[in-house]
């Protein structure tokens, strides 16, 4: 009866120890990436605002609001080299592989940064620049550009968070962050009479299994306990 019990008692540690496993991965929460440019790029932000050709690390730094922050390291990450103020901007196709996208400039001058999606990832960072600069960007590519009126060098990560950001155009006038940004597509609505699509949870699942097994392992002790050994 104590190897029925033993086996009881094991078999709820082993479901308890399967809820609390973590499924996400650190590369995933701070989508590390490492980027390799083949020419000098001008990123925005708090530090360098120009990168020789070479490997770089891009990391989210915080990105609980509908302001996110990346950090671009050197190589083996012993330095942060710049710190951007990115806006969520959605793609209505997925990819497996890291896409970073620059914004043209006139022949000589290196490309700016303009966004970053990580694999797998349908929302990606549309990088922002400070307003003067990005008046000047804009003029030359004929687009609009994310910018804010926060002097980015002297800004603290903090206020980053909520700093108002724009779309300008190449005449200096704000525009709505539509025509910067894709915003996500609305959610479709399903009829009454429709099947819904399954969304379950597996955990539910997994909790009542917990639940089934802790039951066991008791009714296992109980019955041990109240079992007559016959000579």
């Amino acid at each position: 009866m104590k190897l029925l019990q033993g086996l009881g008692i094991a078999l709820c540690l082993t479901v308890i120890c399967v809820l609390v496993v973590p499924t996400a991965s650190a590369d995933d929460w701070n989508r590390k990436t490492v980027v390799t440019f083949s020419g000098p790029v001008e990123v925005p932000g708090v530090g360098q605002h120009n990168l020789p050709a070479g490997t770089y690390v891009f990391k989210i730094l915080d990105s609980q609001a509908d302001r996110h922050i990346v950090q671009i390291f050197n190589q083996d990450e012993t330095k942060v080299l710049t710190t951007i103020l990115a806006i969520p901007n959605y793609r209505l196709k997925t990819t497996d592989k890291t896409v970073i996208t620059f914004r043209e400039r006139p022949a000589g001058e290196p490309e700016s940064l303009r966004a970053w999606f990580y694999p797998g990832h349908a929302w990606g960072e549309e990088f922002v620049y400070e307003k003067p600069r990005a008046i000047e960007l804009a003029k030359e590519t004929a687009t609009p550009v994310l910018a804010t009126d926060l002097p980015l060098d002297a800004a603290p990560i903090e206020s980053l968070k909520t700093a108002p950001v724009q779309a300008i155009t190449p005449t200096g006038e704000p525009v709505e962050l539509a025509h910067v940004v894709e915003a996500p597509p609305a959610p479709t609505l399903v009829a009454a009479a429709d099947p819904l699509p399954k969304t379950a949870s597996p955990l539910g699942m997994i909790a009542l299994i917990g639940l089934l097994a802790i039951a066991a392992g008791f009714s296992l002790s109980a019955f041990s306990k109240g079992s007559v050994r016959i000579k």
